[in-house]
């Protein structure tokens, strides 16, 4: 049999019933599903060190086990010394197999590197059923090394789910292991 990440295996074993049984679908299909994860670094300094662009692109790829890709800004503004077409950002779509093993990697040891941890916040939900979460340190990653790093920069990871309504995908991103705020017990 070929490689299947643990947290799909979770989802299609324990997930789908947990949430038929909340939910009350009539159908398999209707359960709320993750269909990609974006992993996006904006790079304010670019527009002074051409090289910062292309750590970013570097150290997104050793993160999320793909290959990043630049931003290009799509309009210029005087005040920020930018001009369309310059390199500003990486970004990666994650999806299928690498998803799953992202998302097992950020919960189970990223998240609980980050210092003095509460829990990641529920209220960036866009309405749609997405959730985007920031994060301020690329080095709560362990593929990054300290010491070979210019600068710290921070990033947002973009959830994105089948779900309807917010409810829906918070309960389905609660249940893959996201250490919400309000679900942690205080100690």
């Amino acid at each position: 049999m070929s490689y299947q990440p643990r947290l799909k295996t979770k989802y299609r074993e324990e997930l789908v019933q947990k949430m038929m049984d909340k939910f009350k679908y009539s159908s398999v299909m209707q359960v709320p599903k993750l269909t990609k994860i974006c992993v996006n670094q904006g790079v304010g300094l670019a527009t002074s060190d051409k090289k910062m662009v292309d750590t970013a692109v570097q150290e997104l790829s050793m993160i999320t086990g793909q290959k990043a890709v630049k931003t290009i800004a799509k309009k210029s503004i005087s005040n920020f010394k930018l001009r369309e077409g310059m390199p500003i950002g990486a970004r990666v779509t994650l999806r299928q197999n690498t998803m799953y093993d992202f998302l097992d990697r950020l919960v189970s040891i990223a998240l609980p590197r980050v210092r003095d941890f509460r829990g990641i916040n529920d209220k960036s939900f866009d309405g749609r059923g997405n959730y985007t979460l920031g994060v301020t340190e690329q080095i709560i990653f362990p593929e990054i090394d300290l010491d070979k790093i210019p600068r710290i920069t921070g990033m947002d990871i973009t959830f994105v789910t089948t779900a309807k309504t917010d409810e829906e995908a918070l309960e389905l991103l609660k249940l893959l292991g996201l250490p919400f705020k309000n679900q942690i017990t205080q100690k």
